[in-house]
């Protein structure tokens, strides 16, 4: 079989759904070695992004996100001659009519429209053409799967759901030697509550920050709040608040971090804090927990899904329940440790080489019922 994947997007960033097809691709061509693959990526990006003897590279001048798409892409990604072809950011060619897989992440453009900018919720617009247009639908999470099926309508029999994992590169270190990384890279505390996703109101970054400024005040626990992510949409008013609460001196804002220096940050936090409104499936909490970092998660969407009982679990929108996870784990020791434990555990049952095999299965079906 030969699969076309749409790379794209990895010129612009390597989180989030790049980071996704990187690693899908990746165990893809580990796991088939005699299937082929097609890596369709930005011109822009000259150096191929897998490297593996299954793994071709196609390059393309149409960008990501743009009103070129839908004119150009039909046209390149006949020219691959694929069996199949993967879109993992949501919206297809849909003049392309070749057999084609698409993955949802989410629906949070659809629950949560005023959290997006215009142009943003134009592009995701097309969501409902690009259901109905695809062969089969990879959804990240049970939660999201039961999304496509209320809110689209979605046949049940259409959608797989494939769970992500967390990068190889993750894992367990000496909190020493993590400290002492970080110190270094960022200049930070030893004491410290980590955030690491976008900086942009669906992760309730504004809770968290009142939450913690309620820690220092109410609990009389000071700790630093770290946050590492990358400014998102409408973000501004983020920072705003840190000033108006007046925790500047103890806030860190480090921007986008790559995965070596994360995994640094993951073992020298006390704790992750992922208080979001709404995740598809939630992968940094899954990736502290493979560092034995304890995490708090909202208790909505796909978090608990993930988390399961290895993480604390908050009202996302009662900002008291994340002030006194906070405090329950940083003054018992027990309980950190029961959590460092068991998010070792639950971690582990994630796999890139799984999602892959039962990712071969939907290109299959895609291709040949």
């Amino acid at each position: 079989m030969h699969v076309s994947i749409d790379a794209r997007l990895v010129y612009y960033t390597r989180a989030g759904i790049a980071a996704y097809t990187l690693s899908l691709t990746d165990a893809l061509a580990t796991a088939f070695p005699l299937e082929r693959f097609t890596l369709l990526q930005d011109a822009r990006s000259r150096e191929p992004l897998i490297e593996a003897a299954n793994v071709s590279i196609a390059h393309t001048r149409v960008p990501s996100h743009h009103r070129a798409e839908q004119l150009l892409m039909p046209w390149v990604v006949r020219g691959l001659g694929a069996d199949v072809f993967h879109s993992p950011d949501f919206i297809p060619p849909l003049h392309y009519r070749g057999r084609s897989v698409i993955t949802i992440h989410d629906l949070a453009f659809l629950i949560y429209p005023h959290f997006m900018t215009r142009d943003a919720a134009r592009y995701y617009g097309s969501i409902d053409r690009a259901v109905r247009h695809a062969d089969q639908i990879i959804a990240v999470s049970q939660s999201t799967k039961r999304d496509l099926i209320r809110m689209l309508g979605t046949p049940e029999e259409k959608i797989s759901v494939i769970y992500e994992a967390a990068s190889p590169l993750m894992g367990p270190l000496d909190r020493g030697e993590a400290l002492q990384q970080v110190k270094a890279l960022y200049g930070l505390p030893e004491e410290f509550i980590l955030f690491v996703s976008t900086i942009e109101p669906r992760k309730n970054v504004g809770g968290l920050l009142r939450a913690y400024s309620r820690l220092r005040q109410d609990y009389k626990l000071t700790p630093a709040l770290v946050l590492a992510g990358a400014p998102g949409w409408l973000s501004d008013d983020v920072y705003e608040l840190v000033d108006k609460l007046d925790i500047r001196p103890y806030t860190f804002f480090l921007g986008r971090v790559d995965a070596p220096n994360l995994r640094y940050l993951y073992n020298a936090a006390r704790c992750l804090v992922h208080p979001a409104f709404y995740e598809g499936f939630g992968l940094t909490p899954l990736e502290a927990m493979a560092c034995g970092t304890p995490v708090i998660v909202s208790n909505i969407s796909s978090l608990p899904e993930v988390v399961g009982d290895a993480g604390l679990l908050v009202d996302p929108q009662q900002e008291q329940e994340i002030t006194v996870a906070l405090w329950r784990l940083l003054t018992d020791d027990a309980l950190a440790a029961e959590l460092r434990r068991k998010g070792l555990q639950r971690a582990g049952s994630f796999s890139w080489q799984r999602a892959a095999e039962l990712t071969m299965d939907v290109y299959r079906r895609a291709a040949y019922l």
